[in-house]
């Protein structure tokens, strides 16, 4: 089994923005593989069971808000037995253009809160990162950027990296990173 986590903040209020872009993609791999998410309150989190390739994969947006989100994901991989590598977390990444994927497997946090906090919680950071592009405002303040409402251009290059990211998730759940950022980088560009 394989956790497949969206990085984002729980209620309507922040449904629709940058920050929540982890959330948005795991609803889509929910309504292609055809399952609803419901609420484990025991966990803390909003869950669904699917499969994906060959894979039974839990699909998981923690309700702690995107700061504590390890406070949901440890406990999950405790009573699933676990490691920190069958974890795939999908974040926003201020660095990358709007719309663009990156993938990466280990590695630090980047001053990404939601990630801060799954180092904290985890025995380790080997999970897996699909980092997706919210790209970083000219001016202003990075916190009212985050939590901002996406434009119209941005929720098309949102869905474009979408379509290309689940398409190529059975490769990325097995790992093989390079192959599936590849045919994400020719879908995408």
């Amino acid at each position: 089994m394989k956790l497949l986590v969206g990085l984002g903040n729980p209620g309507q209020k922040y449904q629709q923005t940058r920050h929540n872009v982890g959330f948005r993609f795991v609803d889509h791999i929910a309504s292609i593989a055809g399952v609803k998410l419901a609420s484990s309150p025991r966990f803390r989190a909003d869950m669904a069971d699917a499969h994906i390739g060959d894979e039974r994969v839990l699909l998981v947006q923690p309700q702690t808000f995107m700061n504590n989100s390890g406070e949901a994901v440890a406990p999950l991989c405790r009573y699933y037995q676990l490691a920190t590598d069958d974890v795939f977390v999908v974040f926003d990444d201020l660095d990358l253009p709007v719309g663009k994927v990156r993938l990466r497997h280990g590695g630090g946090h980047g001053g990404h809160n939601g990630l801060r906090s799954l180092h904290q919680h985890l025995p380790d950071t080997d999970y897996y990162r699909l980092k997706i592009g919210i790209g970083r405002p000219d001016h202003g303040n990075i916190t009212a950027w985050v939590l901002g409402q996406r434009s119209e251009d941005e929720r098309a290059a949102e869905a474009i990296a979408f379509k290309a990211l689940a398409q190529q998730l059975p490769l990325i759940l097995r790992g093989e990173l390079a192959k599936a950022a590849n045919a994400i980088h020719l879908a995408i560009q």
